[in-house]
C-alpha cells in the first residue's frame, strides 16, 4: 500500500529540464546570493553525495515549502556549538558548507516533510543576511576543486583509492558489491573523494575537514589513509584467529 502522504515533487522535472542548462545555472547563482540555512549538528554535505533528510521543526517546514517554490537549493552547514536557550544569538555554524539542491520531496499528513538532498558544490558562507522568515538566510560563493598535484600523480591517487576500496569491499560482509557500484559511477578524482567521505567516514569533525579541503589530491590521500584503515579492522579478527 503507498502512502497517504502527497508526493510534492522529483527532479529532474521535464519543464525544468526543458529550461535548459543555462537556466539552472541563474537559478543556482540567485541561490548562492540569498540562501536558506540549515544548520544542524553532526551533518555535513559533501558534493555528488545524497543525504535523506527528515523535516519536522515549523521552521524548516517553511524553509522546504519556500525553497520547493523557488530554486530548491539550501545549505546545511555544521554547528559549532549548542543552540543556547538562554540567548536569542544563533548558534554560529561553520563559515564552509555545503550547497545542495532538493532533489526528491516527501510531505507527510501532518506537515512533515522526507527530503532527498543532493550536495552540488562546497561553499563559503560570506554573510549571514537580515531575515524575516523563521530560518536564517546567508550569502555565500562556490569553492571550486584545485588538483593539488600533477595530472598525473593525480591519475595515481584515484586509482590507488579504487584499489584501496576495492579490498575494503571484499572484507566486507555485506555491501561490498555497492560500495564497488558507488565508486566505479564516479568520473573525476574530486567526486570519488567526496563521495566517498559521505559513505564511508563517520566522525563529523573529519567529514569538515575534507569539505574544508579543496585540494583534491589532499582528500584523496586522507581517504586512502581511512580506507586502510577500516580494512586493516576488518582484517584483523581474521589474522588473530
Amino acid at each position: 500500500m503507498m502512502d497517504t502522504g502527497k508526493l510534492v515533487e522529483e527532479l529532474p522535472g521535464a519543464d525544468r529540464e526543458a529550461a535548459g542548462e543555462e537556466v539552472r545555472k541563474q537559478l543556482y547563482q540567485q541561490a548562492l546570493l540569498r540562501l536558506p540555512m540549515f544548520p544542524l549538528p553532526n551533518v555535513v554535505l559533501f558534493p555528488h553525495a545524497l543525504l535523506p533528510l527528515h523535516i519536522f521543526e515549523p521552521r524548516y517546514r517553511k524553509l522546504t515549502r519556500d525553497v520547493l517554490a523557488s530554486h530548491r537549493m539550501l545549505t546545511l552547514s555544521l554547528l559549532a556549538e549548542a543552540e543556547d536557550a538562554a540567548t536569542d544569538r544563533p548558534p554560529r555554524a561553520e563559515s564552509i558548507a555545503g550547497i545542495g539542491e532538493i532533489v526528491m520531496a516527501h510531505e507527510l499528513p501532518d506537515g512533515r516533510f522526507n527530503l532527498v538532498v543532493r550536495g552540488k558544490a562546497r561553499i563559503k558562507i560570506e554573510e549571514e543576511l537580515p531575515s524575516d522568515e523563521p530560518y536564517r538566510l546567508v550569502r555565500a560563493t562556490e569553492i571550486h576543486d584545485v588538483p593539488g598535484t600533477s595530472p598525473q600523480e593525480l591519475k595515481e591517487a584515484d586509482q590507488s583509492l579504487r584499489l584501496l576500496v576495492g579490498r575494503l569491499a571484499e572484507a566486507i560482509p555485506e555491501g561490498g558489491e555497492l560500495l564497488r557500484q558507488v565508486v566505479s559511477a564516479q568520473e573525476s578524482p574530486g567526486e570519488l573523494a567526496d563521495v566517498l567521505a559521505a559513505a564511508l567516514v563517520v566522525d563529523p569533525r573529519l567529514r569538515q575537514q575534507l569539505l574544508e579541503t579543496p585540494e583534491v589530491a589532499r582528500r584523496l590521500e586522507r581517504l586512502s589513509q581511512e580506507v586502510v584503515t577500516m580494512t586493516g579492522r576488518l582484517h584483523g579478527p581474521s589474522h588473530l584467529s
